[in-house]
């Protein structure tokens, strides 16, 4: 009777350390952050013939549920979900995807359910895109793009440990109210003052001028100076009315240009241009000319520079008071471009797109 009593003893105690532990590791998971993924393509989800393949692979084969899949690890320090919002190689980034990701965004970020957003992308414009959404998301909370120089099926793919620290970074609270991010390489870079820098190395992704935010490492996010240009939540810029962004192109300088592109554009309707002049964006004779007739036509004109670093100086290489043009401060050609449509978005007043490059 005593040994039959003792075993009942037991299994009890068995059923109740059991049951609690089973209690303790949902108390856990249901305390983990919620991420959800917004999945668009890109190399990250990309396939090649064998696993020697780092070039000619084909972009966004992979949907989102395999990239998860792919890294179980992720559950470990957030509850992750994944969306499929487009399937495209980045190069085929549009104005109106953009829209429709930053609307997504910030609908989900309105949510208490969630705590971060990741998106993966392609690299050949995931500084525009995170520049973009730099200013238009209205949430402290982290959104991280993250991609991969490497396909899902090299034998060094660079996807998996991206995607699992952009979740790392994500998951932070450390991370909260410092912009929108891109984590690659171990790294944690502003979508601001972030740029490709190489067409193949994995620490492509670079800050040359200015540095990076901080390092992932052992799960944490390590941070060694924020942002400190307007963005997100200290943003002007509101697009959850908008359906069409004004139209700016961008035009290249180089040794004995001609004003044909510009004139082209300026027919065309354009309501802006971006011109990436040489040096402290100097202006060719012939392109300089076009540029004037094209703003007395109404259309906006900013300098900027090829060169990749440095400030362009208001009145330096070009009288932009009397040209009522505009300078780029340290933005290159194609976030000057996505700065300018959203500035068009408000007003056509010169000096109140200068003071808006001059904040932001």
């Amino acid at each position: 009777m005593k040994a039959r009593r003792y075993l009942v003893f037991v299994l009890v105690f068995l059923v109740f350390v059991f049951s609690g532990n089973l209690t303790g590791l949902a108390y856990e998971q249901d305390n983990l952050p919620n991420i959800v993924i917004l999945a668009t393509g890109g190399t990250i989800a990309g396939t090649g013939a064998s696993s020697t393949v780092t070039v000619g692979y084909t972009s966004a084969t992979v949907g989102v549920a395999a990239l998860i899949e792919a890294v179980p690890e992720m559950k470990n320090i957030a509850n992750v979900s994944g969306e499929q919002v487009v399937q495209i190689g980045s190069n085929n980034m549009t104005n109106e995807i953009w829209l429709m990701l930053a609307k997504k965004i910030n609908e989900l970020l309105a949510s208490p359910d969630v705590d971060g957003i990741v998106i993966t992308h392609g690299t050949d414009t995931m500084e525009e895109t995170a520049y973009f959404l730099n200013l238009v998301v209205k949430s402290q909370k982290p959104v991280v793009l993250v991609g991969s120089m490497r396909p899902s099926t090299a034998m060094s793919a660079d996807g998996p440990i991206n995607i699992y620290n952009a979740v790392v970074l994500a998951a932070s609270k450390n991370a909260w109210g410092k912009g929108v991010f891109i984590a690659m390489n171990d790294s944690i870079l502003s979508a601001r003052e972030t740029t490709k820098t190489s067409t193949f190395l994995t620490n492509t992704f670079r800050a040359p001028e200015l540095g990076l935010l901080g390092y992932i490492q052992s799960n944490e996010a390590h941070f060694y100076r924020v942002p400190v240009r307007r963005h997100t939540v200290d943003s002007q810029f509101d697009i959850m009315a908008i359906d069409v962004l004004p139209r700016v192109d961008i035009v290249y300088g180089y040794a004995n240009a001609t004003r044909i592109v510009v004139d082209a554009l300026t027919e065309s309707g354009v309501h802006g241009i971006v011109n990436a002049g040489v040096g402290n964006g100097s202006l060719f004779d012939e392109v300089e000319k076009g540029l004037v007739d094209a703003r007395a036509k109404g259309i906006i004109i900013v300098r900027s520079s090829r060169v990749g670093n440095g400030m362009v100086a208001r009145n330096g290489e070009a009288n932009d008071d009397e040209l009522d043009f505009i300078v780029s401060d340290t933005l290159n050609p194609q976030k000057a471009r996505i700065l300018l449509m959203l500035a068009l978005t408000q007003t056509k007043d010169t000096k109140e797109i200068q003071k808006i490059f001059w904040e932001y």
